[in-house]
């Protein structure tokens, strides 16, 4: 059974997003992957789409959406939820049933990067290359045969790394 991955950021337009894709590209088939805000922006940056069209990784299906739709009743139980940014993690998080293990990966927002359009495309670029850093460690883990403390003191790392 594929474990569920919960992205989380403020606007869901950016980091969020570009961590969803990562992760359903190269954690396919073993892991699902979603994203969501506390406020979502409901659009998606171009700038994001771009950066994940540069490296190759489908766009299809990206939106932007509210944290809400993942703590009702008939959303898919999550394993794992991330916070990317420093706002998400600060903001009261709804009830995720089934107690999925939680872990900070605060990131830069590249959408607040301001300057000439190279500046702001290698703001994009610095992000998704941590995000991607950071997912391929946390696929690396052995999942299956850590215990929950174990896990959740590996998944913190990765947020420091």
């Amino acid at each position: 059974m594929p474990y569920n991955v919960l992205f989380l950021c403020t606007g869901n337009s950016a980091r969020s997003i570009l961590a969803e894709a990562i992760l359903n590209f190269k954690g396919a088939p073993n892991f699902i992957a979603y994203s969501a805000g506390s406020h979502p922006s409901g659009t998606v940056r171009p700038e994001a789409l771009a950066q994940l069209t540069s490296a190759g990784i489908p766009t299809n299906g990206l939106r932007s959406k509210s944290w809400d739709e993942f703590a009702t009743p008939n959303a898919p139980k999550m394993d794992f939820v991330f916070t990317v940014c420093d706002n998400a993690a600060n903001e009261p998080c709804p009830f995720w049933p089934g107690q999925p293990m939680t872990a900070h990966w605060g990131i830069a927002d590249p959408a607040a990067a301001t300057g000439t359009p190279d500046q702001i495309a290698a703001a994009y670029r610095e992000a998704f290359m941590l995000l991607d850093r950071r997912i391929a460690l946390f696929l690396a883990l052995p999942h299956a045969s850590l215990d929950q403390i174990a896990l959740k003191h590996e998944l913190n790392k990765i947020g420091q790394s």
